[in-house]
């Protein structure tokens, strides 16, 4: 992929990463996760990073930044780019699934824990206090999960089905295909 479109993509995908935050939508169904999977799968290394925490910070401009729990969660988006270029060296449904359901409990565990960390948290910094913000967070977790896979299912199912769909018709027109 050419180093414009990627930008274009990028930039795209951005931008409706961003919105999608901004327009009424299910308490945790977001694509943030998806963004961050889709672009270390199918981008460059730096756009599995930079994508995610660009949506984030257009949206947070508008919506209002968290500064207490901004490292957990943007630092979650950032690692979960790099399970994105787990998935591109294993190319296979079970590994996109698996990547998925692991980026969706590493953003609970990792965002519930700034939570419990922060010094003006509710729960006391003990083993009990952390179990106890963690079991809060559960309900949370099942919209999560359910945008994550929903998501990312529909953004990668997509972007093969276009790619099928110009190799296919390039190939009927007896054009090589390029990226071979």
């Amino acid at each position: 992929m050419s180093s414009k479109r990627n930008l274009m993509m990028a930039i795209g995908i951005i931008t409706l990463a961003a919105l999608s935050r901004l327009v009424p939508h299910i308490p945790n169904f977001a694509p943030i996760t998806a963004t961050a999977l889709f672009a270390g799968i199918y981008l460059p290394r730096k756009y599995a990073f930079i994508i995610p925490v660009c949506a984030m910070l257009l949206s947070d401009l508008l919506i209002g930044f968290d500064w207490s729990s901004l490292g957990y969660v943007y630092g979650s988006f950032i690692a979960i780019g790099v399970i994105g270029h787990w998935v591109r060296a294993h190319r296979a449904m079970s590994s996109l699934l698996i990547a998925t359901v692991g980026s969706s409990l590493l953003f609970f565990l990792v965002t519930n824990f700034g939570v419990w960390a922060n010094p003006n948290s509710w729960y006391p910094r003990t083993l009990a206090g952390l179990i106890e913000c963690l079991v809060a967070g559960i309900p949370f977790y099942r919209n999560t999960l359910l945008g994550d896979v929903t998501y990312t299912l529909g953004m990668v199912g997509a972007y093969e089905l276009i790619q099928r769909k110009i190799f296919l018709s390039s190939s009927i027109r007896g054009v090589p295909d390029k990226s071979v």
